[in-house]
């Protein structure tokens, strides 16, 4: 499975890492790292052919501009080991870009996760997975309870994630037409908080 996905600057990239190293050295939550890009996903997808993915999602980025995606607060998805994350607000344009993605890719994919669907689908940015358990999620929600999570995102490229080994890479970012060289990957236009 491919991960197709906005990838977040590297300011706040940097941030959500030293956010979710603090969970590693306070609670030894560290199975997210696997995926050492904070990104939202917008699809998660076996795929035909990588050339005709990649193909398709230029085409997506270059007729594209940059637009701004808001988070907030804190959710969790629960379970066994529940997932703790910050959503991203939807929007007409996050979800008219959802809805392009989707269609430019359905020819493509031989399968595709239930969480990509239109109804279903909640844009956030993991903070950690696979490695919680119910009885950490009081505390660790607690110490993410004493920050804020109000960000401004540019949303302004996309990215196949691949798994390598247990690792989540970078197999392409194609940015949008309007994203400037300095924009690989979205810039926050908000201050960033303190920790």
């Amino acid at each position: 499975m491919l991960a197709i996905t906005s990838l977040l600057s590297p300011k706040y990239a940097a941030h959500i890492n030293k956010i979710i190293k603090s969970l590693e050295e306070k609670f030894g939550l560290d199975d997210v790292q696997a995926t050492p890009d904070p990104h939202i996903t917008y699809q998660l997808a076996g795929v035909r052919q990588l050339s005709a993915l990649k193909e398709v999602l230029q085409d997506v980025a270059c007729t594209t501009h940059s637009f701004p995606a808001f988070t907030t607060g804190l959710g969790v998805f629960p379970g066994p080991n529940p997932v703790i994350y910050i959503p991203v607000l939807r929007s007409n344009e996050l979800n008219a870009l959802h809805q392009r993605i989707l269609r430019a890719t359905a020819p493509l994919c031989l399968q595709t996760d239930k969480y990509s669907a239109p109804d279903c689908w909640l844009p956030h940015i993991s903070l950690a997975l696979h490695d919680t358990t119910p009885e950490l999620l009081g505390p660790v929600l607690q110490y993410l309870n004493e920050q804020t999570f109000n960000l401004k995102i540019s949303i302004n490229n996309l990215a196949i994630l691949r798994q390598e080994g247990e690792l989540f890479v970078r197999e392409k970012v194609f940015k949008f037409e309007s994203a400037t060289l300095d924009e690989v990957a979205p810039i926050l236009e908000a201050p960033m908080p303190r920790l």
